[in-house]
């Protein structure tokens, strides 16, 4: 099979390294890691099963091109949004006799299958971001009252990070009260007082593989993130435990041989059946990795068959516009039998 790669994570996990400047070329059983004189020295050091190649750093794709003609290939498979147009116009320029295959998310649909080793790394990552929740909930313990979102959102970053020593899989999601019924909220000059919603939704990277995660607490210095809560609000309680519900059927019913639309439809059905269906309003989950959004996709329209080795979230969730929202979301890998809850 003969390739062409530009997605960081995608060259990763050809090769154990990446950067942000980089084309990582597959021809058969031969590779070729091109990028400039910055990443000479750690290329070289990590690169696995592929010659690394240093050019200038805005003059890459002559070479690429020239690889590409003296490989004397038919085909070379690419993924469309890894480029832009005028970068594929640059590595396609006066090559006449390789046909250039579109493959839509050519990279993750070989990655949707973790090895035995990927596995490990994952659950290692699900560990290390599930104590970073612990130790957020003991700062906002004692630290977090009548601060505001934006600095909760901060200091959250901080512990997750165990201050330099890990990635983040993406930028947390803090939200308070009403700014929990956004999905993605961004953090305010709201302050955090006692008796509050608080939704948390975070992750870490570990060896370049991402952890994912969700919370939903009422703060009364007493917090933490286990999935058993209890609100003072009747109301609270009562969506809590309908989102709680919905993501122990999905849980319940994510194995191999299912398909991805039956887990998301399994989740649906419990709030629909309460009355929420329309705050439902997002898909059931996605798939974990290299990438936080990647293979399988969790949604109504969803056709995959769940497979072994397969690691995906289950989120769902309710959003009352100028109200509150809950979120719940675990991370899992899919097993013959019943999904093995990692995070």
């Amino acid at each position: 099979m003969n390739y062409i790669l530009k997605d960081e994570n995608a060259v990763f996990y050809e090769c154990g390294f990446s950067c942000d400047n980089v084309v990582f070329l597959k021809f058969g059983n031969e590779a070729f890691f091109i990028t400039d004189s910055r990443y000479d020295t750690e290329a070289n050091e990590y690169i696995k099963d592929a010659e690394v190649i240093i050019t200038e750093r805005r003059d890459m794709f002559p070479k690429v091109r020239e690889l590409i003609k003296n490989a004397k290939i038919k085909e070379l498979i690419f993924n469309p949004s890894e480029w832009s147009l005028h970068a594929y116009e640059e590595f396609t320029k006066d090559i006449d006799d390789v046909e250039f295959k579109r493959v839509a998310n050519f990279s993750q649909q070989k990655r949707i299958i973790k090895s035995a080793d990927e596995l490990d790394i994952l659950r290692k990552a699900s560990e290390i971001g599930a104590k970073a929740f612990d130790n957020f909930a003991k700062f906002l313990n004692e630290s977090g009252l009548h601060v505001t979102e934006q600095r909760l959102h901060f200091e959250a970053e901080n512990i997750l990070k165990n201050y330099g020593e890990f990635g983040l899989s993406f930028s947390p999601i803090l939200g308070v009260n009403k700014n929990a019924a956004k999905c993605h909220a961004l953090p305010l000059l709201d302050t955090l007082d006692k008796g509050d919603l608080i939704l948390f939704d975070a992750g870490v990277t570990y060896k370049g593989y991402c952890s994912d995660r969700t919370r939903t607490a009422e703060f009364d210095q007493n917090l933490n993130f286990s999935k058993t809560q209890k609100f003072n609000s009747a109301k609270r309680q009562e969506i809590y435990d309908i989102v709680l519900k919905s993501q122990e059927a999905g849980i319940k019913k994510a194995r191999a041989g299912v398909k991805a639309c039956e887990v998301d439809k399994a989740c649906r059905e419990v709030i629909e059946k309460a009355g929420y269906g329309e705050w439902f309003i997002h898909s059931t989950g996605h798939g974990v990795g290299l990438d936080i959004h990647e293979l399988p996709v969790i949604s109504k329209t969803s056709e995959t068959v769940l497979e072994e080795g397969m690691v995906l979230t289950i989120e769902p969730g309710i959003y009352l516009p100028e109200e509150f929202g809950v979120r719940i979301e675990d991370t899992l890998i899919i097993t013959s039998g019943e999904a093995e809850v990692i995070g």
